[in-house]
């Protein structure tokens, strides 16, 4: 029988050349703030394209962001709401997941019908009601007020539910004969066999949390409490005027953190999007 999945040569050089061109597509916006963030002023807005400046201003740039804004301050912030927001969102999503995939109970589908229209439901649209409620509460402008948000996660039910769906009910079972609690099957032997989907959901989560400047804009009007993607404004509309290099050293330092933690984490992001529950 031929093989079909060995390419020819011609095949394999046009593949690669696609995928070649997509990724320098997709990363030409950071190499540019990258470039950006070591020429000096007079370079910037210069006639024609150049990634490497005739002049290394490199140093100056990232001294100015450091001197101008709090950086370490806004990366901490950005640090301390991701991960409580993600410990919440884990917390509620997995039991929730668990229900709807393995519990039988009036009702499921019901439920399940409203995790799928939180997932259409845009941020912008709750941005209102919620500054309202937290208004009322008196919780705006605090860490509560970023984090709380965000705690149940529509997304994370459902990615959660798919994922347990793909456990054999056997195994669930054996546990109940072995006499644990619903509880203790979803800690002990649900969320070891999701670990890949909770570090992919997590990348994203960290991702979505970090970039978020909608919410917190609203939310927050206190420099200690800001996240990056709010301080990078604040830096550039109340300090930096035109000083778009260390505007873009600011931009470089704040998008690093969330390129390392991917490199560190990205075997088990493919492995989540290619495996199942139970190999």
């Amino acid at each position: 029988m031929r093989a079909y999945h060995t390419l020819s040569p011609p095949a394999a050089l046009g593949r690669h050349a696609i995928l070649f061109a997509t990724m320098l597509f997709m990363l030409m916006p950071f190499i540019w703030m990258l470039s950006l963030s070591i020429k000096p002023p007079d370079e910037l807005f210069q006639a024609g394209i150049s990634l490497w400046p005739d002049t290394f201003y490199g140093v100056e740039n990232f001294s100015q962001a450091l001197k101008t804004a709090p950086i370490g301050r806004f990366m901490a912030n950005g640090v301390f709401v991701a991960i409580a927001v993600l410990i919440l969102q884990i917390t509620i999503a997995v039991p929730c997941a668990y229900a709807l995939a393995k519990l039988r109970f009036p009702g499921r589908e019901v439920f399940f019908a409203m995790v799928l229209v939180g997932l259409l439901i845009p941020q912008e649209v709750l941005g209102l009601p919620l500054f309202i409620l937290f208004h009322k509460l008196g919780l705006l402008d605090t860490y509560a007020a970023l984090i709380l948000p965000f705690s149940v996660s529509p997304f994370a039910i459902f990615l959660f539910r798919q994922f347990f769906k793909t456990v054999p009910d056997d195994i669930i079972h054996a546990a109940r004969l072995d006499g644990l609690s619903e509880v203790s099957i979803v800690w002990r032997i649900m969320v070891p066999t999701a670990i890949s989907a909770i570090v992919a959901f997590a990348i994203l989560s960290a991702i979505s949390r970090w970039n978020n400047l909608f919410w917190p804009s609203i939310a927050v009007s206190s420099e200690e409490l800001m996240p990056p993607a709010l301080g990078i404004a604040f830096f550039h509309n109340e300090e930096a005027g035109n000083d778009y290099g260390a505007l873009m050293a600011t931009a470089t330092l704040v998008v690093a953190p969330l390129v390392i933690a991917f490199f560190l984490v990205q075997r088990r992001f493919i492995e989540s999007v290619t495996t199942g529950g139970i190999r």
